[in-house]
């Protein structure tokens, strides 16, 4: 897969606002899986770029300005361990090393709200404390 050093950092940036907490409570699963659905959407064209996937309004609450992970994620650094570890998940997964463990999703939550959209559905898979989806089949 083609994508840029920022696509890169923003991927992880994503994975560290949305799923950091996961990492030692159930390994890098929920990491990796999180990282496939932005893979998914982008190849399933919700955006041309992953940079573009995971700052698309309203669609990684990490990135929303009014939630308490925004500045974290605008801050954090290469020296945090966990940052380090999502640099890792995010290339092997851009580099398709490690495979799509959601077998095409492309939507998630965290297990304790509903969104809308899922109110009738029952997820593909889970991960740790988040629930995956697939909403658009790949044309």
């Amino acid at each position: 897969m083609k994508f840029s050093k920022n696509d890169l950092d923003i991927l992880a940036r994503t994975l560290y606002g949305e799923g950091r907490g996961e990492l030692y409570k159930f390994g890098i699963a929920s990491l990796m899986a999180i990282a496939s659905v932005v893979v998914n959407r982008k190849n399933k064209n919700f955006a041309e770029t992953i940079s573009d996937v995971c700052l698309a309004p309203y669609q990684f609450s990490c990135w929303n300005s009014k939630d308490v992970n925004y500045e974290k994620i605008k801050n954090v650094t290469r020296e945090c361990s966990i940052f380090k570890t999502c640099l890792e998940v995010a290339e092997n997964v851009l580099l398709e090393k490690w495979p799509d463990i959601t077998d095409g999703c492309d939507h998630y939550h965290e297990k304790t709200i509903k969104p809308f959209w899922a109110a009738y559905l029952e997820p593909k898979r889970i991960f740790g404390a988040h629930h995956f989806y697939e909403l658009r089949r790949k044309k």
